[in-house]
């Protein structure tokens, strides 16, 4: 059993990792096309400074981590699928079923390669893709002169001693710079009493926030009568907060580029200041589904194995495993949306992909194996 289990790991291992770096390939080859057209282009915030090819070189790469963690469910069911309809077209598969390869145990042995390579998808996906897809944010930052999240920045809440506060930053610069500071508060019974507004900002260690170039307009009510407003010019200005550096920045990536745990302490950050958190909680469950998807891909290959081939048709059974990898990948994408209009438990509409092709898959195998 060992000399079989070695066997079918490494046939399936070079296969995955062939289709993997393939993949990869083309997609360095796109993103490296997209970041031509930058190349030479000099920094808004320093003239001096141009984007050269070797920056080019380390943005494109640090993408792959995520291209990896993409790609990797799909690699392992055309690698899948490959490997299988090789092994049955020159009669090897049925070889190991006469050795004692049946359908369950052959099942069980797909189980240990498929653990291992969702942990290989959990770890690239919630460890090396968000610190690479931040970095290489922070580095097209230093030659866009900043990270934004769209046009009206990153708002977050936060309720200090009864109030509430309403903050907005719309950009982080590539040295960890807050640009376009705005701070709402509002008393118990939800009047706007003090707004501030400052051009630049940083977070010290110590949680206050050391605001650079500010405007503060304070609103003082007088009963019925229109409330006094005060206007302060500052230089500098040092404001308490509980919100870190740390949720700023979560806040200004992508939800799909973050990690598991930052997507769960952000979740009880929007819950607790009775912010929407849907986008990030289908966003939190579609990263606990996704590597187990690794799992179905391998039972949805299995059936190839039982399957009578001809010489040369080969080709279209791996061709039909990559529209089956593209239609889940697109199927993960749709569901998505379609629980964020349809308002959808996030963990249904996350998991609703990976139940559809295990269904298939399992039906496909106790027909095509157990039943022929």
């Amino acid at each position: 059993m060992k000399v079989l289990r070695r066997f079918v790991y490494q046939e399936m291992l070079l296969a995955v990792s062939t289709v993997t770096v393939a993949f990869l390939g083309l997609f360095f080859f796109f993103d490296f096309i997209d970041e031509l057209g930058a190349i030479g282009r000099p920094s808004p915030a320093d003239p001096k400074l141009l984007y050269e090819l070797r920056h080019a070189l380390l943005y494109v790469a640090l993408q792959v981590p995520n291209h990896v963690y993409e790609v990797l469910p799909i690699a392992v069911l055309i690698g899948a699928v490959f490997v299988f309809a090789r092994l049955a077209q020159g009669s090897e598969y049925t070889i190991l079923r006469t050795s004692g390869l049946g359908p369950w145990r052959a099942l069980r042995l797909l189980m240990g390669l498929g653990v291992a390579l969702v942990a290989l998808t959990l770890v690239a996906g919630d460890y090396v893709a968000p610190a690479a897809g931040k970095a290489a944010q922070l580095l097209k930052a230093r030659f866009d002169g900043r990270v934004s999240m769209g046009p009206t920045g990153a708002w977050l809440k936060e309720r200090p001693q009864g109030r509430e506060v309403s903050v907005n930053v719309a950009a982080l610069s590539g040295s960890g710079e807050l640009r376009g500071v705005r701070i709402f508060e509002y008393d118990h019974l939800g009047r706007l009493v003090a707004r501030t507004q400052a051009d630049l900002g940083n977070i010290e260690s110590d949680g206050n926030w050391q605001l650079q170039q500010v405007v503060r307009t304070e609103f003082h009510a007088q009963g019925t009568q229109a409330p006094r407003v005060n206007t302060q010019h500052l230089d500098t200005l040092s404001w308490p907060s509980s919100l870190t550096a740390e949720m700023v920045s979560v806040a200004l990536l992508r939800p799909d580029r973050m990690s598991t745990l930052a997507l769960y302490g952000y979740i009880e950050h929007l819950q607790a200041t009775g912010q929407n958190s849907q986008l990030y909680e289908l966003e939190f469950w579609r990263k606990v589904f996704y590597p187990l998807s690794c799992l179905v891909m391998l039972v949805l290959a299995l059936p190839f194995a039982y399957l009578h081939f001809r010489s040369g048709s080969i080709t279209a059974y791996v061709f039909g495993g990559v529209m089956v990898g593209i239609s889940f990948f697109l199927l993960n994408n749709v569901f998505g949306y379609i629980g964020r209009l349809n308002d959808w438990l996030p963990w249904a509409a996350a998991a609703a992909p990976s139940l559809i092709y295990s269904v298939v898959s399992l039906t496909a195998f106790g027909w095509l194996v157990l039943r022929r």
